[in-house]
């Protein structure tokens, strides 16, 4: 089985590592790196997984994650990926936090630089014109050679470093406690849950998945997931019935029972623990009109 926790994408003699991606899948594994991460995606859609965090993932999407920060991008579009098609682009830039010299982040004049970094290690993801300012900017990155591309990209974290509109990701009592071997254990978990999350699972399901008694993968998940497995079978479930309710129009009742819960109450206090609203007040501000 290939190793799930990748090698260094950028090359000795580079300072960073910018290009486009246009693949059946953004990651096939449960992953992390030592270096930073910005990704935007250009198209596709399905479920994002950064650290404790899992949400629905859409175009135009761009999140910033620091040093050895799990994440994974799990297309829906099981077929497409099965078939090979290059369903999923997007833009993905590389680089170390010390690609300038450990001195200059020291100074004064990089005291928002370090911040962001420091917030980078649960996650960020941009929103409102930021986003779209940020998207230009990647974009204009790609073609970039040379010294030009360096400046561009201190332009870029500049950018993040000022903009106030974006939202941490991970929880703040986040930290990544996985091993090299315990990426495929959890991407298996992860894998297993995405195919099956609209029909009951158990924890004994689960268990055989991974080799261990229903109480031991129960602990075993908690650890490393930061909640626990129902809470986290909940979070996919509430997921797709946002995409549901927004992208495919269905009513609340429907949305409930394609995502696999089996009682309208429940589904209600789920979705309005995680999103922290009603269904039906998530429908209405998200409608296009």
């Amino acid at each position: 089985m290939k190793s799930a926790l990748k090698k260094s994408p950028i090359p000795e003699t580079r300072a960073y590592l910018a290009r486009m991606l246009s693949e059946p899948v953004f990651d096939p594994h449960w992953h992390f790196h030592s270096e930073n991460q910005l990704f935007l995606v250009l198209k596709g859609s399905g479920t994002r997984f950064i650290g404790d965090s899992v949400k629905p993932y859409k175009a135009g999407d761009i999140t910033f994650t620091g040093p050895n920060l799990p994440h994974l991008w799990r297309s829906e579009n099981e077929e497409e990926q099965e078939m090979n098609i290059a369903w999923s682009e997007g833009v993905v830039i590389y680089f170390r936090e010390d690609f300038l010299g450990k001195n200059i982040l020291q100074s004064d004049e990089a005291i928002r630089l370090r911040q962001v970094f420091h917030k980078s290690l649960r996650g960020i993801e941009f929103t409102e014109q930021s986003a779209v300012t940020l998207k230009r900017l990647m974009l204009e990155l790609l073609p970039m050679k040379g010294f030009d591309g360096i400046l561009h990209l201190l332009k870029i974290l500049n950018f993040i470093s000022n903009t106030k509109e974006f939202k941490i990701l991970a929880s703040p009592g986040y930290t990544n406690t996985l091993r090299e071997a315990d990426t495929e254990r959890m991407f298996k978990v992860y894998a297993y849950v995405m195919k099956n999350f609209k029909r009951k699972m158990t924890l004994t399901d689960l268990a055989k998945l991974t080799n261990m008694t229903p109480t031991s993968f129960s602990r075993y998940f908690k650890q490393h997931a930061n909640k626990s497995f129902s809470e986290f079978v909940s979070e996919i479930r509430i997921g797709h019935a946002c995409k549901l309710l927004i992208e495919k129009k269905m009513n609340v009742s429907q949305a409930c029972y394609e995502s696999g819960f089996q009682t309208l109450s429940n589904f209600n206090k789920q979705f309005k623990s995680i999103t922290k609203r009603t269904p039906l007040s998530y429908k209405k501000e998200y409608e296009v009109y």
